[in-house]
């Protein structure tokens, strides 16, 4: 936009005084207030209404600029670790409202994706399933509460990135148990640039075909051999970690040294892969540092 604003201050200023205005505000006062071109508060203001920040409301002699309910502006990286647990108790109250509104207000005051991703989305799926398996809450429940943080994830997918075609990545998990966890961290690859094929829960693929089945699927979404594609593999059961490296391991010799397979898991001390971790951070880091590495 024009004169170099900045969105982010702009964004900060507009919630403060919308905030003040109990009545709600024109474009005018707007950008008398912010010091602001009136061309310009007009451009920003309807972005920022696409983005679910304000909404206008005819009043009328005209209309008006009102904040939308629960908005604030918060600061980071200071407040991630508030967030975690307000987002942990709107997850586990079953607030649906309340839990999407803080990651909107977050995205909105800079938050990080990844970092949202990694300090709050992670912590909230470890925090239901801990509860569930503490026998604080029944599979019912899990199931309602699992389907609100699947909501919230896709709401972080509408954050624009570019994508690297030689940065592929396939991402899948071998149980029900690991599904929104593969699900978090593939959105946290897309965001860092990465051209991702989630597959979901693929328990219901152990069979004698399935190597073909991949080396197939490979070749689709990794048309070109572009870059590298890194096979990261989610799971918390013993049994399927052997059964799918094995797959994908046979397709290395096909696809060669640029197709790396990648565990997350508890269970990493007898898996023979090119990387072992528990935590999507450390994965995450790996599959961009072997990226930056196959580019020297």
């Amino acid at each position: 936009m024009t004169r170099g604003y900045q969105a982010n201050k702009i964004r900060e200023k507009l919630i403060d005084v919308l905030h003040e205005s109990k009545t709600g505000l024109s474009s005018i006062e707007i950008s008398e207030k912010l010091k602001v071109n009136r061309i310009t508060m007009t451009k920003y203001l309807k972005v920022f209404a696409a983005e679910g920040l304000v909404k206008q409301k005819n009043m009328g002699s005209g209309n008006l600029w009102f904040i939308e309910e629960g908005i604030n502006y918060l600061h980071f990286p200071d407040d991630y670790f508030q967030v975690k647990n307000k987002y942990g108790e709107y997850v586990l109250a079953g607030a649906i409202k309340e839990a999407h509104n803080i990651l909107r207000n977050s995205i909105h005051s800079g938050a990080s994706p990844i970092r949202l991703i990694i300090e709050v989305i992670v912590p909230t799926i470890e925090s239901v399933q801990g509860s569930y398996d503490n026998g604080k809450i029944g599979k019912s429940e899990k199931n309602f509460l699992d389907g609100l943080i699947l909501s919230s994830i896709h709401s972080i997918t509408m954050v624009d990135e570019e994508i690297d075609q030689k940065k592929n990545a396939v991402v899948f998990s071998t149980d029900p148990q690991s599904f929104l966890l593969a699900h978090a961290a593939s959105v946290a690859f897309q965001v860092g640039g990465w051209k991702v094929s989630q597959l979901g829960d693929m328990s219901a693929a152990i069979d004698v075909m399935f190597d073909i089945d991949l080396q197939r699927f490979l070749n689709k979404v990794w048309l070109k051999k572009q870059g590298i594609m890194i096979v990261v593999i989610f799971s918390s059961t013993e049994g399927p970690i052997k059964f799918f490296s094995e797959a994908v391991k046979s397709c290395k010799t096909k696809f060669g040294k640029a197709l790396h397979l990648v565990l997350c898991s508890k269970l990493t001390k007898k898996a023979k892969v090119d990387f072992a971790s528990d935590n999507i951070e450390t994965v995450l880091q790996w599959c961009q540092t072997v990226y930056e590495s196959s580019h020297l």
